[in-house]
């Protein structure tokens, strides 16, 4: 006798990935920068979103350029076959110069150092290599000091007239652009329009100039120049609550974090829940059990705090966040086994956002999304089939 056979199990947990979402947002970040050519930043595996899938979904969408901290992960987007002009710019003395070249990469170089491994691996290489000087305007991280700029500019300069390099960039970073007004913003503005001029002056011809993140690119146009950089903001989230909402800006988010609730159990009044017992029923009341926890990237700072959408109801965390899991008081409320646990997403089915969860966590909802770790799958929904045109795709 046969049987009809039984539908496949929700997964334990996933992090759905609208790329039809991120190939908006980029449209919509495309739009309010349209004189400036538009790098998606997707170091940190796309902000925990998935590297390779939306980087293709980022260039079907008119982005031109791509961005990586490491030469790593710039070096893993051409194993995956990823074409055009990606840029890394976090490097350590004996990274990988040698191959950065070869895989035709825009290098920062912040430092003399930097310059003395880059032409080094260039002569190695019989081929010049593609370098950007980063300025230090301010922010204080990476980038030369105004005052050390004229000696890189200049032995950048040399090593240009040598066939060593070839000086593609100027750029720099904002420390402050996601608050609006504050006084480091024009300051940083005029030391890096000086900087460049100077640079210029010594006979320096950059493809681009850049200093606008996603912040600057929303609100800032005097900061656009030749090209801007977009990263968290590629992936639908505001980069600041005082900017703005992402729908303020036409943004959507990308994730939607997800679990499957694994198991229900009544509890009478007075029951401790998770380590220390830091939650105590206070009524005789139903327990779920959400499988996640601090090894998938659910902040422990937000136990008894972070939000989550359970049978059409938000419910907050009871007690500690544990490795693995975290239980939710459901009030006596009954879900089956394996009910959608919602922990945070667009907001369209009235679930928490990753901002929420930031205010939870006392963090940034860069953070958030970043940090969901490999544990967790990644689904991908609504991709563009290689050779259809993504335009019409997404109508």
């Amino acid at each position: 006798m046969s049987q009809t056979p039984s539908p496949p199990a929700p997964p334990r947990a996933r992090a759905e990935i609208d790329l039809a979402a991120l190939r908006a947002n980029v449209r919509a970040l495309r739009a309010r920068a349209p004189r400036a050519a538009l790098m998606a930043v997707v170091k940190s595996d796309a902000y925990g979103h998935g590297m390779v899938p939306c980087a293709r979904a980022a260039l079907a969408a008119g982005a031109t350029w791509l961005g990586t901290a490491t030469p790593h992960e710039a070096l893993a987007l051409r194993a995956a076959g990823i074409g055009g002009r990606i840029m890394c710019w976090l490097w350590t003395p004996g990274d990988p110069w040698r191959e950065g070249i070869e895989a035709d990469l825009d290098m920062s170089v912040s430092g003399l150092w930097a310059l003395r491994e880059v032409t080094a691996a260039a002569r190695e290489a019989g081929a010049p290599a593609r370098v950007q000087l980063k300025a230090d305007t301010g922010l204080g991280r990476n980038g030369c000091q105004p005052a050390d700029w004229p000696a890189l500019v200049a032995a950048a300069r040399a090593a240009e007239d040598e066939g060593l390099v070839e000086i593609t960039g100027l750029w720099s970073h904002f420390a402050c652009a996601d608050e609006p007004g504050h006084p480091s913003i024009a300051a940083q503005l005029d030391v890096f329009r000086d900087m460049v001029d100077h640079a210029e002056k010594a006979g320096v011809e950059p493809e681009v100039r850049h200093i606008a993140n996603s912040p600057a690119t929303l609100s800032l146009p005097e900061s656009h120049f030749d090209l801007v950089r977009t990263g968290i903001a590629t992936y639908g989230i505001s980069p600041s609550p005082e900017l703005g909402t992402p729908a303020d800006f036409g943004l959507r988010p990308v994730m939607t974090l997800a679990a499957s609730v694994a198991l229900v159990k009544q509890v009478p009044a007075g029951h401790g829940v998770s380590y220390g017992h830091h939650y105590v029923t206070g009524s005789e009341t139903t327990l779920g059990l959400v499988p996640l926890g601090y090894a998938d990237g659910i902040p422990r700072h937000a136990s008894g705090r972070g939000p989550v959408l359970i049978g059409g109801e938000w419910r907050r965390i009871a007690g500690r966040v544990a490795m693995d899991q975290f239980v939710v008081d459901l009030g006596g409320q009954t879900v089956e086994e394996g009910a959608e646990a919602l922990l945070f997403g667009p907001g369209d089915r009235g679930e928490p956002t990753a901002e929420d969860w930031a205010r939870a966590a006392d963090t940034i909802a860069y953070e958030i999304v970043t940090r969901i770790g490999a544990r967790v799958p990644r689904v991908y929904v609504n991709e563009v089939p290689e050779g259809s045109d993504e335009r019409t795709a997404d109508e």
